[in-house]
């Protein structure tokens, strides 16, 4: 008989930047002007099946306090029923709060408020919208191309508005 060798190596674990939101409204505005209200920050889709990580990073918020970080964030998804989106886990790396998220009913945009204290004392409390779509089966296209349309974030001229990621701005229900 043969004896079997098992070797561990340790992993290290880098979050994900498809999945990274900036906190936004932290731009100047000029004298005369009104500021426009951002659009919901939304981060990409995710499968029901997924267990993800997704970032947020308040960074441009304290632009100017050098050495005030996070220290403690809070969290809630709504809807919250049996079988809705769940947070796993939160973290905080400096100015960036990390969530795991699994679960979640295919065809929901979830709400994910977040509220942030930094060792400064500021807080920044942000809903975030997070997409829970199956991706794993394709749905109807006409299905599939109605929901995108109805829950999507769209200008005048009807042009869906996505981020900077291509992805669409969904708005949440």
């Amino acid at each position: 008989m043969s004896a079997t060798t098992v070797t561990t190596t340790a992993q290290i674990w880098r979050p994900s930047t498809a999945r990274a939101l900036e906190i936004d409204g932290f731009l100047p505005v000029p004298r005369g002007t009104l500021p426009a209200t951002p659009a919901p920050l939304s981060w990409p889709a995710k499968d029901p099946g997924d267990v993800l990580d997704y970032e947020f990073d308040i960074a441009p918020a304290l632009l100017g306090s050098e050495g005030d970080r996070i220290a403690s964030v809070d969290v809630t998804v709504s809807p919250a029923a049996t079988g809705d989106l769940v947070v796993n886990a939160a973290a905080m790396d400096g100015t960036v709060a990390l969530f795991w998220f699994a679960g979640g009913q295919a065809g929901t945009v979830y709400t994910v408020q977040v509220s942030i204290v930094t060792v400064g004392g500021r807080t920044i409390s942000r809903a975030l919208l997070l997409p829970v779509l199956s991706l794993t089966q394709a749905a109807p296209a006409s299905t599939a191309l109605t929901t995108a349309l109805t829950t999507a974030l769209t200008t005048e001229q009807g042009s869906i508005v996505t981020d900077r990621n291509g992805n669409p701005i969904l708005l949440g229900r």
